[in-house]
């Protein structure tokens, strides 16, 4: 594939902006750094496919992990080619991809705009929601369960790759860790569901996503981040925060092994963590 960068390679992702703080009855003019947002449309042959309000980093990896999570591509090498372009209006990720793909894609394309942290893109009926359901992972792409304790493990050092969040505490993280609980990648976005398609994008980039080990993500775990994980073949996602019901339902359907309150010494599996 080939990539042509950012035409402003200075996009910021953070903003300095005057704010006036109040504590104890007190109040001072300070300066403050803000999480950028901006509106990125993810344009596929020319044909403009979704606008996502995302954090403007990373957006090869973005444009990428959104395509394979949402099924417009089945394979990295689908895509042939990607451009990145800033206007004033937002940014433009152009990707070319196959004729095959984009044929099937045009026959199931929705008109949609996508909003941060929600949404479920290309689905516009209950009984689409149904139909687009990922399937079970097949039995061998399951890998043995990981560990509760490397799982937590991986979790105590998620922090110190969030520069971003500890900058301006306005975004989420989400992470990709071996079975020892090494954190190998992180991605970092307004939205946590981008996170996850920027992670999803390296991951394919890098020719890891067989590679045995678990996705961390620094939020709840909602039904798209699972259905994200099962379309992707990633059998282990972890949250630090709550799942939610059809998260639990959709990662008992499909086999992804789901933990939640991933906090200091404790987890919490919502999934039978045993061996396929």
């Amino acid at each position: 594939m080939r990539h042509r960068p950012i035409m402003d390679a200075n996009v910021p992702a953070t903003r300095e902006v005057r704010v006036l703080r109040h504590v104890d009855a007190q109040h001072e003019w300070a300066r403050d750094q803000v999480i950028c947002e901006r509106p990125v449309a993810l344009v596929f042959n020319g044909v403009s496919h979704a606008v996502m309000m995302a954090t403007p980093t990373d957006l090869e990896d973005f444009a990428l992990g959104f395509a394979l999570s949402e099924g417009l591509i089945a394979h990295f090498d689908d895509c042939r080619d990607l451009e990145i372009a800033d206007n004033t209006e937002g940014l433009e990720v152009r990707l070319q991809i196959s004729t095959r793909a984009f044929s099937e894609m045009q026959a199931r394309r929705r008109g949609l705009n996508g909003r941060t942290g929600c949404g479920l893109c290309g689905v516009d009926s209950l009984q689409a929601l149904r139909d687009s359901h990922p399937p079970p992972l097949p039995t061998e792409a399951r890998q043995a369960p990981i560990e509760p304790e490397r799982i937590l493990q991986a979790f105590s050092r998620l922090h110190e790759h969030q520069a971003l969040q500890a900058d301006t505490g306005g975004c989420h993280a989400a992470a990709w860790a071996n079975a020892q609980g090494e954190l190998l990648a992180v991605r970092e976005d307004v939205g946590r569901h981008n996170a996850l398609d920027k992670l999803i994008g390296h991951l394919a980039r890098a020719r890891l996503l067989k590679q045995r080990g678990m996705v961390l993500v620094s939020s709840r775990a909602s039904y798209e981040l699972v259905s994200k994980c099962a379309r992707m073949g990633l059998d282990t996602l972890a949250a630090v925060s709550a799942p939610t019901s059809m998260a639990i339902e959709l990662a008992q359907e499909t086999g992804v092994r789901l933990y939640g309150f991933c906090r200091g010494d404790r987890a919490v599996a919502y999934t039978a963590p045993t061996h396929a």
